[in-house]
């Protein structure tokens, strides 16, 4: 849980931080008011893919204890690569715009792994939380429900030798 919070505290201040950035290049650069450019929004997306989302997830890991899932440790990196990676390739695209340069698809590419890794770890996420609601009872699992069936029958069959 502690890495939880500090990561959602981290992604506070550098989405703080971005749209600082945003304005000052913009300004700095004489960019035009109003034209477009992927840094605007490099700070919302920080703070809800990071900030907002891990503050969800805290609190799911709190109600649910979603870490009990060998997948959660996975979820945990794969989704936090995700957002890094889908940032800079924003920060480096919209800061070309400001400087009038041209991206190029190699920029395109890497951002959409960096989407492919943000999905990736949503499905970690579910899967955690799936595995969370099943130990607290909450979902019925058929396959977890015969495996108990089948290790007691072991058990019994062991014990009766």
């Amino acid at each position: 849980m502690k890495k939880l919070f500090y990561a959602a505290f981290t992604y506070m201040l550098v989405g703080v931080v971005s749209g600082l950035f945003y304005r000052e290049f913009t300004k700095l650069n004489d960019f035009a008011l109003g034209e477009y450019t992927q840094l605007g929004v490099v700070h919302t997306h920080l703070l809800t893919l990071g900030f907002i989302i891990l503050l969800v997830v805290l609190a799911l890991e709190k109600l649910f204890g979603l870490s009990r899932s060998r997948l959660f440790n996975w979820f945990f990196w794969v989704y936090n690569a995700g957002i890094i990676l889908t940032a800079a390739m924003m920060i480096w695209h919209g800061s070309l715009t400001v400087l009038g340069q041209e991206g190029n698809g190699m920029i395109s590419g890497i951002a959409g792994l960096g989407h492919i890794l943000l999905t990736a770890g949503m499905v970690l996420l579910f899967l955690s939380l799936r595995r969370g609601l099943v130990l607290d009872g909450v979902i019925h699992d058929p396959a977890s429900a015969y495996a108990a069936k089948t290790d007691a029958a072991s058990a019994r069959a062991g014990a009766g030798a």
